[in-house]
């Protein structure tokens, strides 16, 4: 973003020189330092620190505005002219860096409260939460406009799209006091938008995909048929990977209130294929079909999944 972070320092993200990049922390550190709006700022900031080029787009043939000159910007798109008037820098920005809209769709239905390690572990909703805040403050610095919505078995909220300082704060705004409740019904929540949208976009779906599978892969192509770009973050706890080290557990649906008791031992093995398997099943039910699909586990750092997203970002340029 182009405006100072006015948050002052947390001393537990280190001081310069040697401050530690939030991006690289584990989330149940950087769950202990702040809110939302802070964190999302501190691992921006190091993740831009940690590039080794330019994150901003290319440039088009048509000119649409100026804009003030920011680090890292190609020097070759300096207006001389308006430095001569004015002997302030500014760059040419043309109308395909003006054309992304973005729309951030957060699953916050039930599934998404849980994880399993309670106190040591950050939920699926705490991490998709700071990772749709720190998606929307790179492309809100970016000079990008972006949308937001969260949905259950239906929308809750809804945001249009919009840049600027203003729609970053009201972006945490409507993020912030979310708690998951009710079923998950994806599928439904993506036609909404896709009937709303009236220009291509970037659509970004963060959800533990614990939703009807065949009816959202179609949504999802849908968009992507209809000239949409398409990313989907899926969210997953680690021991949603593996059974825990114990004899009998008993397994409890907080969406549907089923409940299973089963032997882990006996079920170890056939549980982990049967993960992987969903796992290889959304990558070939999406990826084919121009669909960015990527797995991130809650214990791991925002940079990787920033950086996916980052490779989506860059193609549209």
């Amino acid at each position: 973003m182009n405006e100072p972070n006015t948050s002052a320092p947390d001393p537990r993200l280190g001081t310069a020189p040697g401050r530690r990049r939030a991006d690289l922390m584990d989330p149940v550190a950087l769950s202990e330092v702040g809110g939302l709006e802070f964190i999302a700022r501190e691992v921006v900031e190091g993740f831009y620190m940690g590039l080794h080029r330019s994150p901003h787009r290319g440039f088009s043939a048509e000119f649409a505005e100026h804009r003030a000159y920011q680090a890292g910007d190609d020097l070759r798109y300096i207006d001389w002219r308006m430095y001569g008037r004015s002997d302030r820098f500014y760059v040419k920005q043309f109308e395909e860096e003006t054309n992304l809209r973005a729309y951030l769709l957060l699953d916050n239905s039930l599934s998404m409260a849980w994880t399993s390690q309670p106190g040591t572990l950050a939920t699926k909703s705490w991490y998709a939460k700071h990772l749709l805040a720190c998606i929307a403050l790179l492309l809100l610095g970016q000079g990008d406009l972006v949308g937001f919505a969260s949905f259950h078995h239906e929308i809750q909220a809804r945001l249009g799209p919009s840049g600027g300082r203003k729609q970053w704060h009201e972006v945490i705004r409507r993020v912030s006091p979310l708690e998951p409740t009710g079923l998950t019904s994806a599928h439904s929540a993506l036609r909404d938008i896709a009937g709303r949208l009236r220009r291509r976009g970037l659509i970004v779906l963060l959800s533990d995909l614990l939703i009807d599978p065949e009816e959202t892969r179609l949504a999802l192509r849908y968009l992507k048929h209809y000239g949409h770009e398409v990313l989907v973050f899926h969210i997953l706890d680690p021991g949603e990977r593996e059974l825990p080290p114990a004899g009998d557990v008993r397994f409890f649906d907080p969406e549907s209130r089923d409940e299973i008791q089963i032997s882990v031992p006996d079920m170890r093995r056939e549980y982990r294929e049967a993960v992987d398997s969903a796992i290889a099943e959304w990558e070939r039910a999406t990826r084919p079909y121009g669909i960015d699909y990527c797995m991130i586990e809650t214990s791991q750092p925002f940079s990787l999944a920033l950086r996916t997203y980052l490779r989506k970002r860059q193609r549209l340029g």
